[in-house]
């Protein structure tokens, strides 16, 4: 997949940096809880970097799991936790 950032200060929004990812382009991004019981849309892309934000929506949780689905229809999932 590749690497991943995610910083979090003071209640303030959380971002999400995707570096590089390998496949097919384009990805769809989607943001999960986990464990994997709700995922979020958050974009279609077709190149990194790419930055978001956490869905207010799950603001509240330390970890996630980032899932990416390339053009060729290939899951990856990522667990992601805030530290």
């Amino acid at each position: 997949m590749g690497s991943l950032y995610l910083s979090k200060k003071n209640k303030m929004p959380t971002d999400i940096t995707i570096n590089n990812i390998t496949g097919s382009a384009p990805f769809d991004i989607y943001l999960c809880d986990n464990p994997i019981t709700t995922c979020v849309y958050v974009d279609t892309i077709s190149s990194t970097p790419y930055v978001f934000e956490i869905p207010s929506i799950m603001s509240s949780q330390n970890d996630f799991n980032l899932k990416i689905v390339d053009d060729n229809n290939c899951t990856v999932i990522e667990t992601l936790s805030l530290l």
